[in-house]
């Protein structure tokens, strides 16, 4: 979703890669030429990150050119390394170079921002973690010109811009960090800079109002406890760093005004004001962490007592969740086969007087063969949000998404690698609440979870409270403390009698539908087209970006609430389409529509031209409006309900195109292929919601009977789901699969075959419904439409050789109502007079279709007893007929079907 001028939002371009190689088509035309190291071109190029649950998104707008040309002219063993603040700010050291740039424009600042600064010379390599940014105002909103920067070498030479505006203006200073060499710079209170050494010195770095740097040693142990005996303050855990301390980060947490260090002796934390900063814990934290550690991976071990000294843990990195801090640390066992380094997530409780009972240790899936502990400390932590347990570990080569294990869901564990030609992740940081990386070849990425994997916050009640604006009971509802909202439920829609049950109804699909078709009023350039809802309920925090996903989000939280009341069990049905349906399916479909309007927002970042033009059509039939600083996009992804609307929308532009282009023209072919793709992701995505989330929406226990399921992938009628793909198949068969060669027949195949899946499961889903007592004469007329249009769409197909044919052997064995129909398809392709002139049945069926499916049956496991209808049944099929009366038909057939029953046996 590309937004905007505003600065509200980052800009999320379309996928670089998930699982196979797609094209990036990003914003901007900048391309370099004659680079020997992969740069972002920011136009058609590859990149292969395989995931099952996550998109690799290009986020910001396009990058400055002097950040390409920087790439471009490095030399292949310059280290390059990149932060990304979360204000909205990066910067990237290339040797002694240092570039600074805004990522999303803002109000005050719409046209790009981007700064080259000369760092001071250095013996030694230069990274981010060496500079940062600060400002008098918020850096969100702050001008180039009150922004200032303090980079510091290695060496502790310190260089500092009073304003961004001016690269060629700067005072120097040298910083006594003791002889040891610095290691993180970082903007705290005050406008000033904490400065680190590796061994532990820290100094507070500030400029006078002539510019000049003022620097001053943080003194360790003051505070409440300061001044009593060394016995007394390692009882109470304030101590003094040791000589050999080596520090691994240091965290600022501007909303509470603390500065953490985690270093080998610990854990230490300042709170730091404008012009002060008192120390308030200093926890030797380590022995703690590493027997936590040490028990949660090897415990279980019989020797353990013994491996137990051996264990060796380092520590990596610390963010802040709201569980407290989480430290990401290795462990590594020497005498381990194979010696593998286990990446684990600690999170400590940020109190005073912290406990070792107090921990918490996720050990993460992550666990590479043990190098060298500097290789460790290559992989760094993020956390996009502190109050989800989502969590993303990442290094040169890799992301890997898991979890700090103090929340009630989170992501699914996966490894995300950025394996391809001269590509590495060279930094990365936290903006818009999205875990952001830079990658080599690709820029500025965002690893989003796809909404199979999407998590639910902790907090998700609360801030969808604050989304809402306006009295009323609605609101209260929201507010989500239990006990008031039960009792408030119950006295809005009483338990007693029926008379409220259809107002309960209308008014739960009511809100869901409101949070799925909401105006993303937050964003300015919806103003002037949201409805007025002054008196009413309103919306207004679900804004464009992440818009789909919010609303999923939502719709969740909202399904939570129905459930934790008891709301969900008492719901009955409302009318959907001009016919009854069970308001808890009503739910499931709106989440449905939700799944399918993200597929299909994901290819019309891919296939722009023809997802534009359906939707323009689809806005022009319901006679929709486009304000002047909207795009179609934004007004058609608005309403989530109506999303279906695009298939008959793609199947005219698919109409248009192939009339206009060559037959067998690439973009004659292209144009079905894509409008297949389309359908049948959005179609299979629904589906797969539907089937992975049916327990969100079960029916309550002892309810009555509810009225016959039509899911909205099973809809008729004009711009129904099964009259467009009945519409597809004929426009497959008929005008496409007669000019096609062998390559695109086999994809056609494959196309259609989904397709055909989806419409006969919507058959089966509606069926299935009706299987209870009082509709057997309504069931028995369907499945007579079933089995004839199942009939219909497959006869097609018999003319497909075997090599096609086995495309479609799943989809005409589905385990529907009756498996005897499906097989004469099969049994009909085989010229079975060629059989007569041998006396071995087997022998003679061996090159049949049927032969050769009950063999991969077999091949797959599949138990043909339970699997195949009984042969007189299938004798019966009224499409047999004709094969009935050629000679040893019957005889062959009953042969073939006993000997290869007998071969499971």
């Amino acid at each position: 979703m590309i937004i905007d001028d505003y600065g509200l939002q980052p800009i999320l371009n379309p996928k670089i890669s998930v699982s196979k190689e797609y094209y990036i088509r990003p914003i901007g035309t900048f391309s370099s030429v004659g680079s020997v190291r992969g740069t972002p071109t920011r136009v058609q190029n590859y990149a292969t990150v395989d995931s099952v649950h996550f998109d690799v998104q290009t986020f910001g707008s396009s990058l400055p050119v002097k950040v390409m040309e920087a790439l471009t002219t490095a030399e292949a063993d310059d280290q390059i390394s990149v932060k990304v603040d979360e204000s909205g700010w990066a910067w990237m050291v290339c040797g002694e170079r240092l570039i600074i740039w805004k990522i999303c424009q803002t109000p005050v600042a719409k046209l790009s921002v981007c700064k080259d600064l000369q760092l001071a010379p250095s013996e030694y390599t230069y990274s981010a973690d060496l500079i940062s940014i600060s400002s008098s105002s918020p850096l969100e909103s702050a001008t180039v010109q009150s922004v200032y920067v303090l980079a510091v070498s290695p060496e502790g030479f310190a260089r500092f811009w009073p304003s961004l505006a001016h690269e060629g203006t700067y005072t120097e200073t040298h910083t006594d960090l003791g002889g040891h060499l610095c290691n993180y710079v970082t903007a705290v209170r005050g406008g000033s800079f904490i400065v680190s050494s590796f061994r532990g010195q820290l100094l507070r770095v500030s400029a006078d109002g002539s510019g000049k740097l003022l620097q001053r040693a943080l003194q360790q142990g003051q505070g409440m406890l300061s001044g009593i005996g060394r016995r007394v303050s390692s009882l109470f855990g304030i101590r003094g760093p040791p000589a050999d301390t080596s520090v691994h980060s240091v965290l600022w947490v501007g909303g509470t005004g603390y500065l953490y260090t985690l270093s080998t002796c610990g854990l230490n934390k300042w709170e730091v004001t404008d012009n002060m900063e008192v120390q308030v814990l200093s926890w030797n934290a380590c022995p703690s962490i590493t027997d936590s550690i040490a028990d949660a991976i090897w415990g279980s071990e019989s020797n353990y007592a013994e491996m137990k000294e051996g264990v060796n843990v380092a520590y990596l990195d610390m963010q802040l969740s709201h569980a407290g801090l989480v430290v990401l640390a290795a462990a590594w066992h020497p005498a381990d086969t194979p010696c593998l380094a286990y990446f684990c997530l600690v999170t400590l409780p940020d109190t005073a007087g912290p406990a070792s009972d107090e921990l918490s240790v996720e050990v993460t899936k992550y666990n590479p063969p043990f190098q060298s502990e500097d290789e460790l400390h290559k992989t760094r932590l993020v956390l996009p949000r502190a109050t989800s347990p989502a969590a993303y570990l990442y290094n040169e080569e890799l992301v890997f998404a898991c979890n700090t294990g103090t929340g009630r869901s989170g992501l699914p564990e996966e490894k995300l690698s950025f394996s391809s030609p001269g590509d590495r992740i060279r930094g990365g940081g936290v903006c818009a609440n999205l875990p952001v990386f830079f990658s080599q070849n690709n820029g500025l990425v965002a690893v989003v979870a796809r909404e199979s994997a999407s998590i639910l916050p902790e907090n998700m009640e609360e801030s969808l409270c604050t989304s809402v604006a306006g009295p009323g009971p609605e609101v209260e509802i929201w507010d989500y403390s239990r006990t008031e909202t039960q009792n408030l439920t119950d006295e809005l829609f009483p338990a007693e009698g029926e008379a409220g049950a259809g107002e309960l109804d209308a008014v739960v699909t009511q809100i869901d539908l409101d949070l799925v078709d909401d105006y993303p009023a937050s964003d300015p350039r919806w103003a002037e087209s949201v409805p007025d809802e002054s008196a009413g309920f309103t919306l207004t925090s679900l804004i464009l970006l992440h818009q789909l996903e919010d609303k999923m989000k939502a719709h969740h939280c909202f399904m939570d609430f129905l459930l934790q009341t008891g709301l969900l069990d008492r719901l009955s049905s409302v009318s959907v389409r001009s016919s009854p349906m069970a308001t808890r399916l009503l739910l499931c479909e709106h989440a449905e529509k939700l799944t399918a309007a993200i597929v299909l927002k994901n290819h019309h970042s891919k296939q722009p031209e023809l997802v534009n033009s359906a939707i323009l059509t689809a806005l022009k039939k319901s006679g929709t409006d486009v304000p002047a600083s909207l795009t179609p996009a934004d007004v058609f992804f608005r309403e989530v309900s109506q999303i279906s609307s695009i298939f008959e929308c793609l199947l005219d532009e698919e109409e248009k195109c192939l009339k206009s282009n060559p037959v067998g023209s690439v973009k004659w072919a292209e144009v079905v292929l894509n409008v297949n793709i389309i359908i049948k992701d959005m179609l299979q995505a629904a589906a797969q919601y539907r089937e992975t989330k049916a327990s969100l929406y079960r029916a309550a226990e002892n309810t009555a009977p509810e009225p016959e399921y039509i899911p909205w992938t099973a809809s008729g009628g004009v711009g129904g789901v099964r009259t467009v793909i009945v519409r597809q198949h004929e426009v497959v068969l008929r005008l496409v699969y007669p000019h096609a060669d062998s390559s695109l027949r086999s994809t056609l195949n494959e196309q259609l075959v989904a397709l055909l899946d989806s419409l006969l499961g919507g058959y089966v889903a509606q069926l299935t419904s009706l299987r209870r007592p009082g509709q057997q004469e309504r069931y028995n007329a369907l499945e007579m439409e079933y089995t004839q249009r199942r009939s219909e769409l497959l006869t097609p197909l018999r003319e497909l050789k075997y090599g096609e044919l086995a495309n479609i052997v799943t989809l005409a064995a589905k385990p529907c109502l009756n498996k005897c129909s499906w097989i004469f398809i099969v049994l009909s392709i085989y010229s079975w007079s060629a059989s007569d002139s041998t006396d071995d049945p087997l022998e003679a069926a061996k090159e049949s279709i049927f032969v050769k499916i009950l063999q991969k049956l077999i091949q797959e496991g599949v138990p043909l007893q339970s699997y195949l209808p009984d042969v007189k049944d299938l004798l019966q099929v009224e499409e047999l007929d004709s094969l009935k009366s050629r000679p040893f038909f019957e005889f062959l057939l009953r042969a073939n079907y006993e000997h290869y029953l007998q071969s499971q046996i």
